[in-house]
């Protein structure tokens, strides 16, 4: 375990990835049962202990759902590994082929896309891609329900939609619910095969490439093979209403993922992609939509229990403290869960209500409408040698004092890699070399548009909240307001604190 893994490639218990506190790895258990990433309270409290003896006692639940343990060392993560090892929990390697964190037991799903994904999985080995792409390639296959994975972004995205003669999934590329460009409506068994042939074509090109690497005529010749969004699928699921492809533009659907890949060097002419067809991803109208794991959700027989840590991070510490609760009160199985949350399942029903009072008083999560939730913010300092600010110090404050605007969300990153948040935010505070940067509309890594110290970026925050307050009209968005407003006018508000401060 001497060789470090890259920035950017995935920090798998084999491959540590260099952070500014140390080694990272991150870990995808798949104990519980197939894909649902779940653990009992027992080995989630074995890992924890693992985290605190090896690492700097962090541990955190990224967005897509995975463990990451922070601060190890070369030496530490090699015993870390041994421990995974020793606690027997399986955990997930090869291209990730996701699914939601309650599927297989969600009685509003669509279909269980579990099967579905374990095909995608065993297809990819057979055709030897794993190696030849790039660690952040990924596939997701979501059956619907009550966690959906609109938010969640892939290269390939496969959905599954309620149509006359069944189930059917519609197969897009490149992005969200929302952005992804959609393929085709087709069966599971050619949806499997679109899905390969779309990773083939990724690895063609380079290990570096993803699916907005692809040309127009690649993906129209995939869409071409098959006849795409049937009129048998609801139309809210399809506004483009079949006009991604024409009809005829295959005559015969794709068999395997060789007949699909097969197809590239065909004219586009005959399946070409309307312009109407990037509304359409399986997506509510608006934007994407994704229920916040957090609360509540019925099952079959009983319910699970989602709670979240606060900016995707807790001391390993309060993590034993709340499994040990719930492993007392028959909690029998913990999932991971895209927005940095975790699962319970199995308690008796009236023991929800003590776990959420236990998580609470932890510092956990425990309310969807929680200001924490819309804050994005990493380790910052002094958990992070890279950090310039604190980062969850000045998170914890911003949360409290802007409460009364709920859809005020920003990203706080200690230094100007953005780690916590690598895409574009409304507002960043970044810290640097002048202190506490503001940014507007933009990534970490823009010139922010003014500055002030590190401890009172708060207080900066604090004005514009204020000016939102004061400027908004009846019924707009705080991001609609602060479009309104301007950059400028924000880092104007963002310094003027300090100026008054002084006088």
């Amino acid at each position: 375990m001497n060789a470090f893994s890259r920035r950017g490639a995935c920090p798998a218990l084999s491959a540590p990835m260099q952070t500014g506190d140390g080694l990272l790895v991150r870990l995808n258990p798949v104990a519980g049962g197939p894909s649902s990433g779940g653990l009992s309270p027992k080995l989630l409290i074995g890992l924890a202990e693992s985290a605190l003896r090896h690492g700097n006692g962090i541990m955190e639940v990224t967005a897509r759902g995975s463990l990451q343990i922070r601060g190890l060392t070369a030496e530490s993560a090699a015993l870390l590994a041994a421990e995974v090892d020793a606690l027997d929990i399986a955990v997930r390697t090869g291209v990730p082929v996701e699914t939601g964190p309650l599927a297989g037991i969600d009685p509003q799903e669509i279909a269980d896309p579990r099967p579905l994904a374990e095909r995608i999985r065993a297809a990819i080995e057979e055709a030897g891609l794993t190696q030849r792409l790039g660690p952040k390639v990924s596939v997701i296959v979501d059956g619907g329900g009550q966690l959906g994975l609109d938010a969640v972004t892939a290269d390939v995205r496969l959905k599954a939609v309620r149509a006359s003669a069944g189930v059917l999934w519609a197969v897009s590329v490149s992005g969200d619910g929302q952005s992804a460009r959609p393929l085709a409506t087709v069966d599971d068994d050619v949806a499997r095969d679109i899905a390969v042939a779309v990773l083939r074509m990724i690895a063609e090109k380079s290990r570096e490439a993803h699916a907005r690497d692809l040309t127009d005529r690649q993906l129209a010749s995939l869409a071409g093979w098959h006849s795409v969004t049937p009129p048998s699928v609801l139309p809210d699921i399809s506004p483009a209403r079949g006009e991604i492809g024409s009809s005829d533009a295959g005559s015969r659907p794709a068999t395997s993922a060789v007949d699909v890949t097969s197809a590239i060097g065909e004219s586009a002419d005959d399946g070409s992609i309307s312009p109407l067809a990037g509304e359409m991803s399986g997506r509510t109208e608006g934007g994407v939509q994704d229920r916040r794991p957090i609360g509540l959700f019925s099952l079959s027989t009983d319910h699970a229990l989602g709670i979240a840590l606060p900016y995707g991070s807790m001391p390993a510490d309060k993590i034993i403290s709340l499994a040990q609760s719930a492993l007392t009160l028959g909690t029998t199985e913990i999932r991971l869960a895209p927005g940095h949350a975790l699962l319970f399942l199995g308690q008796p029903t009236a023991a929800n209500q003590t776990l959420q009072h236990t998580a609470a008083t932890l510092g956990f999560v425990t309310a969807p409408t929680d200001p924490r939730t819309r804050i994005a913010a990493c380790p910052g300092t002094p958990a992070c040698a890279s950090g310039r600010i604190a980062t969850r110090d000045i998170a914890e404050t911003i949360a409290a004092e802007t409460a009364d605007i709920p859809d005020l969300t920003l990203h706080i990153s200690g230094c100007a890699k953005g780690c916590a948040h690598p895409g574009v935010a409304a507002l960043t505070i970044v810290g640097g070399e002048n202190g506490a940067g503001l940014v507007v509309n933009a990534t970490a890594k823009a010139l922010p548009a003014g500055y002030r110290p590190g401890y009172d970026a708060a207080r900066g925050i604090s004005r514009v909240a204020a000016m939102i307050r004061s400027a908004r009209y009846q019924g707009e968005t705080a991001a609609a307001c602060l479009t309104r407003l301007g950059p400028v006018a924000i880092a104007e508000a963002y310094r003027q604190a300090q100026t008054e401060k002084r006088k």
